[in-house]
Parts: structure tokens; sequence; C-alpha cells
């Protein structure tokens, strides 16, 4: 009889589980490899012993701030991309602007875990393998979107900043790394709501609002309205990234351990030179959750992207949720940061969104926990999204981007 039920699109645990372990666990390469066989089936009916059952526990709660391709960006000034921001020490104004979005599950409370997360981060490792390797531009392309709360004590209203960036970085001999950076760019009240107390106060077109510091916090000055886009370099001579404390070249990139052993000895060198003393497990998983998941935009070989999505899967601390929507309503994994960051809108906590199916990077999001009383009078509650990148392209490419004609430099 034919067989006509339809493919659940979910990924077979077996096969995924198996290519995603370790090269030294291969039974191929194991004295008894029918036992290694039976203890891999016993572990997904349901044991709760060895280091595959480990992978695949629950998670401690986590959080964070954001990172990925935009992220890596848009803190770079002139010179070459550094990495994403430090929690510990946030820049004066966070690097991606976005508001609240309610299609994405706060990390942590309230949020269900579902053992397949894992697995199906595993699935993006697995698919991540088979991308196409080599190209002359590796280009992306970033949604970012901010809430910010602006006005007196009283008279607080939440502020949105939204805009598209287009990141070029060649890696041939001769070409250079371009970005272009507030590409239909706006900032305006954030709901309807919010636009009538900006009126009451006046329609001002330039507000202020707190932004946090390595010291407390700080006013910025910020435009209502469209803004021109900006150009950029972003490569200085043949270093076109950041990976950890370290500007690399493509030559480095490629040269980049493919499994997961491998790599994540490679950034555990780079954490103790960045760091200096061990901050603590939550950071050290913060740390290196951050450079795997900005490796995933990079580009590297298809078995570096893979191993560093091994890497990130099994991190302490590190929580992996079953499927989430990110801000543009695309369903992917969650991958929750073990660290909060406080600011001024309140406690936030961040989430990676990663496409099992093609294993993209989609979004990165930073979710309100607990609101401060500014962000509370100015109507913004626990569970929004206060901030997000999301990449709707990231591949290679023959020719350069396009700078627009009115573009800043």
């Amino acid at each position: 009889m034919k067989n006509t039920h339809k493919p659940s699109g979910r990924p077979d645990v077996l096969k995924v589980l198996a290519d995603a372990r370790p090269e030294e666990l291969d039974p191929s390469r194991l004295v008894d490899p029918a036992r290694q066989r039976d203890d891999l089936a016993r572990i997904v009916a349901g044991a709760t012993d060895g280091r595959t059952a480990r992978f695949l526990a629950p998670r401690r709660r986590s959080a964070f701030r954001p990172l990925g391709a935009a992220a890596l960006a848009a803190v770079a000034a002139s010179v070459v991309v550094v990495s994403a921001v430090d929690w510990q020490e946030p820049a004066d104004r966070p690097t991606a602007q976005p508001p609240s979005s309610a299609g994405t599950d706060a990390p942590g409370d309230g949020a269900d875990l579902r053992v397949d997360g894992h697995i199906e981060l595993l699935s993006a490792a697995r698919q991540a393998e088979s991308a196409v390797t080599e190209g002359t531009y590796w280009q992306t392309t970033t949604r970012s979107e901010n809430v910010d709360v602006a006005g007196d004590e009283g008279h607080l209203f939440a502020v949105r900043s939204a805009s598209t960036e287009e990141w070029s970085v060649g890696v041939r001999p001769g070409t250079g790394s371009l970005m272009v950076s507030g590409l239909d760019s706006v900032t305006e009240p954030r709901t309807a709501a919010d636009k009538d107390r900006w009126r009451a106060a006046g329609s001002p077109s330039k507000v202020e609002i707190e932004v946090g510091k390595k010291a407390g916090t700080g006013r910025l000055v910020t435009v209502i309205g469209t803004r021109r886009p900006m150009v950029m370099r972003t490569n200085v001579d043949d270093k076109i990234y950041a990976v950890g404390p370290d500007n690399v070249t493509y030559k480095d990139l490629r040269a980049l351990p493919s499994t997961s052993a491998e790599l994540r000895r490679h950034l555990e060198r780079l954490y103790a030179r960045d760091n200096g003393a061990d901050t603590g497990t939550s950071n050290r998983s913060a740390w290196m959750l951050r450079q795997a998941g900005n490796l995933v935009t990079m580009p590297v070989k298809p078995g570096v992207r893979a191993a560093a999505y091994r890497v990130m899967a099994d991190l302490p601390g590190v929580r992996v949720t079953g499927r989430v929507t990110d801000p543009l309503g695309r369903e992917g994994v969650g991958v929750d940061f073990p660290v909060s960051y406080r600011g001024p809108l309140g406690t936030t906590r961040e989430r990676l969104i990663v496409d099992p199916s093609t294993g993209a990077m989609l979004s990165d999001v930073l979710v309100l926990v607990d609101p401060s009383a500014r962000a509370k009078e100015a109507g913004l509650a626990a569970g929004m999204t206060v901030n997000y990148n999301a990449t709707t392209r990231m591949s290679w490419g023959e020719r350069q981007i396009t700078v627009p004609g009115n573009a800043r430099s």
C-alpha cells in the first residue's frame, strides 16, 4: 500500500544525534560499536545518564544582550569591526535599535522548554554543513529595531527606531568591505497612545532618552523622523572581522577548527586572553555563546559553522527551547544566554533564534523581563521585545553592494 503519511518536518532524532556526536564517540572508532549504538538508542528512549543525556537535559534560565552580524558591524567606527557589545559594560546606546514584538516568547519565565530544542539546534548544525563554501563578497542584510523611553516624569512615552543595514565583506585580494546602515531609518512614537503623548508634549523634533553607560546611565538626544543612510569601510587592510580579542583575516577564518571539541578549545583560549582571570561559569558561557553565534554569521567553512552550533548547544547554563517565533514571524529554535542585562528599561534577557531547517541565524532579540518604573509608565511590559536584529539575507555575492547617492560617510 502507498504510504500517504506526510513527513512531519521534524528532524530524525537518531540521525541528528549521530551526526552531532563528537568524533571520539564515533561507533566505528570504539572497541564495542554495537554497545555504543545500543546506548545511543537507550538515551533517546529516555535514559538519563551519560554525555548525551547531559546534553539533552534542561538548562538553567538564561539571558543576555544582542549579537549577530548587525551587532558586530554597528560597533565599528571607521576601522575593523569589533565583537558585539559586552554585557557588563554596555555601550552608550544599544547597537541595534528595536521595538516590542508580542510574537516572541520571553526567555526564561513561563517559556516551555522542550527536549527537542536541543535536537533541532543540532539539526541546524547538520544543515549548516551543506552551505555554499566560498565567493567574493560575504553579504548580510539585517533589519533592526529598538525601543527607548523619552519625555519627563509623568509625561513619558516610548519611541521606536527602525532601520535596515547591508554589509558586504570582501574576501578576495583587492576587495574591500562596505557597510550601509540606516536604510529606511525612522524614529517615531511606538504606538498611537505614544503619539498622543508626544503631541501633548508639543511634538518635539528632538527628544532625550536614557541610555546605559559603563557607570550608571546618561542622556542622549535623538531626532524624531527619518535620517539619511551612512556608509563606512569596515576592513583595515586584510583584517575583516573580530573573533574574541583578535582582528582576523579571511585566511584566519578559513583556518578555524571544524570539530566542536577543537573549536571550543580555541574559543576557551581566546576567552582567557580576552578576560584574564576567569569571571565565572555563566559569564564564560555567555562569552562563548556570543563568539560561537558571531561565527555563524561570518564567512567560515560550513564545518566551522556546524561546529559553532554544536558548541552553542553544549555550553553550561545555555538554555535551548522548542519552537519560537522571531519578530518577523519566522519560526525557529530559541537559544537563551545565561546572564541578564540591567539597563534604563529594566532587566532584559537575550535570545538567539535559529532556523534548524536551513542552519541560518534568524534573529537575536532582547526581551524585557522586569521593566523599570520609567518603562512601565511608558506602557512597556514584561515579555516585550525591546531590541532585535533580524537577518533577512546571509549569502555569498560576486558584486559589491550599491551605495545610495544620499549616504553619509
